[in-house]
């Protein structure tokens, strides 16, 4: 009897930062190979519009995705009930399009892990977190790995070395982000026109969803630090809260307004033009101050000729070489964060340098070639050893 090649994809949310952009991808990928992919999001968002547009099969249904927050008795319940109803979703799913695959983005969708077990599927898992706790949720997710995905995607060798050293089945293997870069090589020299920003001063960017492990706090640390010197700087800050993170933003904009940062430092919120905003970019920074497992935005602004400085967390270690491409920073020190901008704010002929040498190495070690040849290998070989 021939298959079906149709493939059922779980995303976490249906906002377009670096798991929905690396998805999108991998969905155009799988379409090429000859399969049919079938998306359910938790709700709408400007990932599903994008989806949308671009032919994908949508589908909205609450998976009860896992947070913190829900990792106490009242939470658990919770998910329990919103689990049940998209596990009899699925199922509804699962007649209609009788499906060859399972593949769930992001260890916080974790209905799929059961359903395809059930019934006796392959299940992919994308893994892009670091996650050090709460406990009982790690050790459910190692769990669930040993048991029913044999080969999960992980993002980089930093979230490898986080996962396998207890898992004792599940064979971990890294495919580094990639994507198509073409729209970030382009310079426009109008990009700062464009966005109203003021074409005399150095733009530095930090691009990032709002939560307590992306540094945006600790980033206009850093833009006080460099103003008192170098009053010919303009921060830019990029992003929307993550729900349930709103009062990290209302702080954001409490401190923007403190008189040593008032006029120099802009919130554009939730943008889709980062091609533009990073055209517009002199500096790029990213300060995680939590494991960030393989920031897409890096690779965006290494493409857009832009120098990095980020922090020793997780993946950026491995997308930056520090005193080439950028500078590596530790987390929190707003010393060595404003000593590493200070070279690059004095130093025209250095910003470019490393711009140069970020470019080549994101082109060279992370192209989208590179990302789709890996994804197609291992497609093919869960559906071979099924």
């Amino acid at each position: 009897m021939k298959k079906s090649r149709n493939v059922l994809f779980l995303q976490s949310s249906s906002e377009l930062y670096g798991s929905g952009k690396i998805i999108h991808q991998v969905l155009r990928i799988y379409r090429e190979e000859g399969f049919y992919p079938v998306v359910v999001l938790t709700g709408n968002g400007p990932l599903a519009d994008l989806l949308k547009e671009d032919g994908f099969e949508i589908r909205i249904q609450n998976l009860g995705i896992l947070r913190r927050k829900y990792v106490n008795v009242k939470g658990l319940i919770n998910r329990f009930n919103k689990k049940l109803k998209a596990y009899r979703f699925l199922d509804k799913l699962q007649e209609e399009f009788q499906f060859e695959l399972v593949y769930s983005n992001t260890l916080a969708v974790i209905v799929g892990s059961y359903w395809a077990r059930k019934n006796q599927l392959p299940h992919i898992w994308h893994i892009h977190e670091i996650l050090s706790g709460p406990k009982p949720l790690v050790k459910l997710l190692r769990s669930m790995l040993d048991n029913g995905t044999p080969e999960p995607i992980v993002v980089s060798e930093a979230v490898k070395k986080h996962w396998e050293s207890t898992l004792q089945v599940s064979n971990p293997e890294v495919i580094h982000n990639g994507i198509p870069y073409q729209q970030f090589l382009n310079v426009d020299p109008e990009a700062k026109n464009k966005l109203g920003l003021p074409v005399d001063k150095l733009t530095v960017t930090m691009i990032g969803r709002i939560n307590p492990g992306k540094g945006q706090l600790f980033f206009l640390e850093m833009a006080r630090a460099i103003l008192k010197t170098y009053p010919q700087c303009h921060f830019v800050l990029v992003g929307d809260p993550f729900p349930g993170y709103e009062s990290i933003h209302e702080e954001i904009k409490s401190v923007i307004q403190d008189d040593e940062l008032l006029g120099n430092v802009v919130d554009l919120g939730f943008r889709t033009d980062i091609e533009t905003i990073l055209a517009a970019t002199d500096i790029f920074v990213l300060p995680s101050i939590l494991p960030d497992s393989f920031p897409t935005v890096i690779l965006e602004a290494m493409a857009s000729g832009l120098p990095v400085i980020a922090t020793r967390s997780g993946g950026a270690e491995e997308m930056v070489t520090d005193g080439e491409t950028g500078f590596l920073i530790p987390i929190g020190n707003v010393a060595a964060g404003k000593a590493a901008m200070e070279q690059l704010i004095q130093r025209d002929d250095l910003r470019k340098k490393m711009g140069q040498a970020g470019r080549e190495k994101v082109l060279r070690e992370y192209s989208f070639e590179q990302f789709s040849k890996k994804i197609k290998n291992h497609l093919w070989r869960q559906i071979k050893e099924s």
